[in-house]
């Protein structure tokens, strides 16, 4: 009987479990190529409060066990999803929930991870300051083992400052008006990504980089550690399909590397996205387990040769797609685990073999599934709405850089960096140039695996290794002769007088097209039409749109020196009404030949083109 008793006790605490599980949001694991088995998520109502004053440190809201109003995390406050939904500005915004620590963790590093949270944010344990952070788009994790005890509750509270009008912070699109307009969207403030809680045994892994080598047909993994104590050592086995094909064991210490040599390697690319299983393990002296953590990696090799750019040393043509990441219920955050998977889906459904993600930092789940669907992702920095002259802002912008950086280096899908978009401010004292200099060479000197795009459009400075240009020219004829080489062989540049000069770099159109359609208005919408943001006149018919659609982009398809490009955009956003699919995701054309003009053949172009001359000639 007692232990029928016994059976059904675990068995409601299972169901129990599962409930609960079910009822959090977002409630998948927030980092799949670094996965533990245990670990807490945090998401769900937390209690909130705004701070319009700024005054409640002084005030003593860090001692908060709890305040009045409830918020659903990981959704920001702006979002529909929060269940707050306030869209005027917010200059600062407190949070609270209680975290308890099980007593299985005793004697392990406590460690509290936040997706990202923005802007300026403290955390604050039981009253004591635990740690600050700058950057809204960065994720970052806070060791709180000494404010914390195993067994026992605490309360946790969070402050958030955001002020996207100082222009001295990445903001990404961010409107700095009341509302929405053109190409600018609703604010994100606070808390906006999954918060979670794990253990780390003594001595477990902070990280591992993961550099693909193709070329010696091997990867390198390169590990930190908590702790360096007693002797230790890290094992790497690498999986095929389940079967290990390499397996090796190291002392653990701040010089330890692994160099995996792979037999038969098998590559990623977006046609064929092959992933191997990774698995980590450290363990003590006496070979008891420390630290056990689950991974993956895609070998895959990305570069430039001259003006081509080569995956797995092949050619290979970028046919991109712009992706804001925004979401009509979630703003920064996705509803839910499979809408991010879905977008990629999209993405490949109309022809394109990946996306710039454009003006934010993605969540590392978006990234998950463009390395399990094959799917090219250029990494980009929110940094609009800052003033790149301004030294303060520049601090703020390389910090929150080097940890993105550092986040995103394993990720197969990723195989370009680009951290400016459209510099249009003249530069002060050169300051402007300094900056993206200086994220340049970081970029090189932390990842010299990738290329790195430094500033995409506007006015151009300092090195680059790609050149990307952005035009909108709407008539295809006109696009053509804008893009043509000159009589000198140079590229088009849309601002010579104020840009540092072509030098030979590859060279590609980042953005073009973004053609407005808009669907019919539901209801409830009420803008009025002339506010709708897009380029050039709007197409009076669906034949009138794909052609111009399909002439524009045969263009840049038919120029040899052009080695790629990114059609703006996936969706509409808000006032945005570009898209190839609505806000709602739903499908505004006949997908068929969306995809049958994003995946012509290059050749195909070159033909149509010319036709395209000779008759726009004969008239």
């Amino acid at each position: 009987m007692k232990n029928l008793k016994t059976l059904l006790t675990a068995i409601a605490g299972i169901v129990a479990f599962s409930a609960s599980a079910e009822s959090i949001p977002r409630p998948e694991y927030p980092r799949p190529q670094f996965e533990r088995s245990e670990w807490i998520n945090l998401n769900g109502t937390w209690t909130y409060l705004f701070d319009f004053g700024q005054s409640g440190v002084e005030n003593g809201l860090q001692d908060s066990k709890g305040f009045a109003d409830n918020i659903t995390v990981p959704f920001c406050p702006e979002s529909d999803l929060s269940g707050v939904g306030r869209k005027d500005f917010i200059p600062a915004i407190w949070y609270h929930r209680t975290i308890s620590i099980p007593q299985s963790w005793d004697g392990k590093h406590i460690i509290l991870h936040f997706g990202g949270v923005d802007y300026r944010s403290q955390i604050f344990i039981d009253g004591k300051k635990a740690f600050e952070h700058f950057g809204g788009a960065a994720s970052f994790a806070v060791d709180i083992t000494n404010f914390v005890k195993a067994g026992a509750s605490h309360n946790l509270v969070v402050y958030a400052q955001d002020d996207v009008r100082s222009r001295l912070q990445p903001g990404g699109k961010q409107s700095r008006r009341l509302n929405s307009y053109e190409c600018f969207y609703t604010r994100v403030t606070g808390i906006w990504a999954t918060v979670w809680l794990e253990p780390v045994g003594k001595g477990g892994l902070k990280n591992c980089r993961i550099t693909p080598d193709l070329d010696q047909k091997q990867f390198i993994f390169e590990p930190t550690f908590f702790d360096y104590g007693e002797a230790a050592t890290f094992e790497v086995k690498v999986k095929d399909s389940g079967k290990i094909v390499f397996r090796k064991e190291v002392p653990a210490s701040t010089s330890a590397f692994v160099a995996a040599g792979i037999k038969n390697v098998k590559t990623w690319s977006p046609e064929s996205p092959f992933l191997y299983d990774v698995e980590y393990t450290v363990k003590d002296k006496n070979g008891n387990i420390i630290d056990n953590v689950c991974a993956y990696a895609g070998m895959r090799k990305s570069e430039l040769r001259g003006m081509v750019y080569y995956l797995n040393n092949e050619p290979y043509y970028q046919r991109l797609v712009l992706d804001q990441g925004y979401y009509p219920d979630g703003q920064w955050t996705a509803p839910t685990d499979e809408a991010l998977k879905n977008d990629i889906i999209l993405g490949k459904e109309a022809g394109f073999n990946g996306a710039r993600l454009h003006q934010k930092v993605f969540e590392q789940r978006y990234f998950y599934w463009a390395d399990k669907l094959g799917y090219l992702t250029w990494g980009e920095s929110p940094s609009w709405e800052m003033d790149w002259t301004n030294q303060i802002a520049a601090r703020n912008m390389i910090s929150e850089w080097d940890e993105c950086l550092e986040r995103d280096y394993n990720v197969p899908s990723l195989i370009a960096w680009s951290p400016l978009n459209e510099t249009w401010m003249k530069d002060v004292d050169n300051q402007r140039e300094r900056l993206t200099n200086d994220l340049y060479f970081m970029t090189k000197r932390y990842d010299r695996t990738r290329p790195v795009v430094s500033t995409s459009g506007g006015y151009h400075a300092g090195h680059t290794d790609i050149y990307a240009e952005h035009t909108y020219v709407q008539d295809p004829v006109e696009l053509y002769h804008q893009l043509e080489l000159d009589k000198d062989g140079m590229p088009y540049n849309h601002w010579p007088k104020f840009s540092a000069p072509w030098k030979g770099e590859a060279y590609m159109i980042d953005e073009f097209g973004g053609i407005r359609w808009v669907q019919k208005m539901k209801a409830a919408e009420v803008t009025p039409e002339d506010q709708f943001w897009g380029y050039g006149k709007d197409p009076q018919t669906l034949d009138e749109y794909y052609k111009r659609l399909e002439e524009q982009v045969n263009v840049i398809l038919s120029l040899d020196h052009i080695t790629g490009f990114c059609y703006t955009q996936i969706v509409d956003v808000e006032l945005e009404k570009n898209g190839i699919y609505t806000y709602d995701r739903e499908k505004k054309f006949d997908m068929q030949r969306i995809k049958r003009i994003f995946s012509k053949s290059r050749e195909q172009a070159k033909k149509e083109v010319e036709k395209m001359l000779s008759e726009r000639d004969k008239k």
